[in-house]
């Protein structure tokens, strides 16, 4: 029996810490300056980079990221968080397998940051067009970059889910502070706006093959600058959600994972 270990539950917190610092920092950035906020994660890494020990935090970041990602690939595959075999319980491990293919890019463009190749990291959106150019050349390309779009859609759709029902709270352990809930409503709200966007930008740039449609986390929040008080709202609901994700970093349910639960499900 595989069981639960103290490292498995580190590892996960510390991922759910990567995530709230690079949402928080992100959604400081759009607030602040919204030139920067379309580098997305490079932004958010040149200004970890920035300061004292950035170099280290940053290894600390990419690995957290890491494991936030594994954790939801192995979710996709496995079920460990007990969505079930239903519609809606596959629909949401699609989400959770596109959740972890972002994550993994965010870790990988960290962990280039951390080791001082962050030439092509610094392109922002620029990066995910040349990734999407790339699988577009694949014969199967176009249909994986739509089931990537298709994951982001769905989980754009969990997430507005989870602002208005707050579903989030079943996973928060008791002793959490009573704030959780409303800023994690928000966050979710904005990211559902975020996760759309990136979404339909991934499904266009399938359906007529161009990868010039795909939108990376920064692009997706400053395509909103036009929009009155639509931006300034999604930008503080991310920073929000960095918020929020640093209080799951201690308060989360980690799921106990026994060997059984590690064989794929379809």
């Amino acid at each position: 029996m595989v069981d639960k270990s103290e490292k498995f539950s580190w590892l996960v917190r510390l991922g759910y810490a990567a995530r709230g610092v690079v949402y928080l920092l992100l959604g400081y950035l759009a607030l602040s300056t919204a030139g920067k906020a379309q580098d997305g994660q490079s932004a958010v890494f040149d200004l970890i980079q920035d300061v004292p020990l950035g170099t280290p935090m940053l290894y600390l970041v990419a690995i957290g990221l890491l494991a936030y990602a594994a954790f939801k690939l192995i979710d996709a595959a496995t079920d460990v968080e007990r969505h079930g075999d239903d519609t809606k319980g596959k629909a949401k491990r699609v989400g959770s397998a596109a959740s972890g293919i972002a994550h993994l890019v965010l870790a990988y463009t960290a962990f280039q940051f951390a080791s001082g190749d962050k030439q092509q990291s610094a392109q922002g959106g620029g990066g995910s067009q040349d990734t999407a150019s790339s699988l577009l050349t694949w014969d199967m390309g176009p249909f994986l970059l739509g089931l990537v779009g298709l994951g982001f859609l769905i989980g754009a759709a969990m997430q507005a889910k989870s602002a208005y029902t707050a579903g989030f709270m079943k996973h928060i352990g008791g002793g959490a502070p009573h704030y959780v809930k409303p800023i994690g409503q928000a966050g979710h709200a904005a990211r559902a706006v975020v996760f759309a966007l990136i979404g339909w930008s991934l499904m266009k740039a399938a359906w007529f093959s161009q990868s010039s449609e795909v939108k990376g986390l920064g692009e997706a929040i400053t395509a909103l600058s036009d929009n009155g008080i639509v931006y300034p709202l999604v930008a503080l609901g991310l920073l929000l959600f960095g918020v929020f994700s640093l209080i799951t970093a201690r308060y989360r349910i980690i799921p106990d994972i026994h060997q059984g639960d590690l064989k794929p499900k379809l």
